[in-house]
């Protein structure tokens, strides 16, 4: 059984309650047409799940978006959740919560600058989004150590982030690797609230 199959389990201990709680008006920032952009939760921002987080997003189609949550790593790890599967027992990082649609569903982000095999989406020249369920299995067994592994995604539907972003709830910073694929993520809300506040002040 493949990897994204298995995490039915889990889902109890990993998947917070969810609450929107938007903040006041008054800020804007222009989407790019095209590519990934990375997205910091504005101090302002009060909610369970997207408080205090750094999210990876890029378009899709019908004017949709979809991402990841970067900065939520779980208290399980890959060979915790899964037991039963091989490669996956050698895998000890922490599974992430990637965000609250399919959250049965495990996806990868690899840095790499050539494609993992079928099923994956170049979201920069360094960085590629693993979809498919055997790819995302064979990512596991071969290319762990440049990867990172997601349950769920975050899904905008036409407009949604536009107007998030109008009603104040993200700062906007380019997508670099280091960011996006951090050693740690400790902190790394903190450090990226702080560049983004001095790039908005021209500093």
């Amino acid at each position: 059984m493949c990897a994204r199959n298995r995490i039915c389990g889990i889902l109890p201990l990993i998947l917070p309650v969810l609450a929107m709680a938007w903040i006041a008006p008054g800020y804007s920032a222009d989407l790019p047409e095209a590519g990934s952009i990375l997205l910091v939760a504005r101090p302002e921002l009060r909610d369970p799940m997207y408080g205090e987080t750094i999210l990876i997003a890029w378009p899709i189609e019908q004017g949709r978006h979809l991402g990841f949550i970067l900065n939520k790593p779980t208290k399980i790890s890959l060979a915790e959740a899964f037991p039963d599967h091989g490669p996956s027992k050698a895998v000890h990082a922490p599974l992430y919560l990637g965000g609250p649609t399919k959250v049965n569903a495990v996806f990868a982000l690899v840095a790499s600058h050539d494609s993992p095999g079928g099923g994956s989406m170049q979201l920069s020249p360094d960085l590629f989004l693993v979809i498919a369920a055997d790819t995302v299995d064979h990512v596991i067994e071969f290319d762990a150590e440049r990867a990172r592994f997601f349950a769920g995604e975050v899904v905008w539907q036409a407009g949604e982030l536009e107007e998030e972003l109008k009603r104040g709830a993200w700062y906007v910073l380019d997508p670099e690797p280091d960011l996006v694929l951090p050693q740690k993520t400790e902190r790394m809300w903190q450090q990226l609230v702080h560049r983004a506040e001095l790039r908005e002040n021209g500093i």
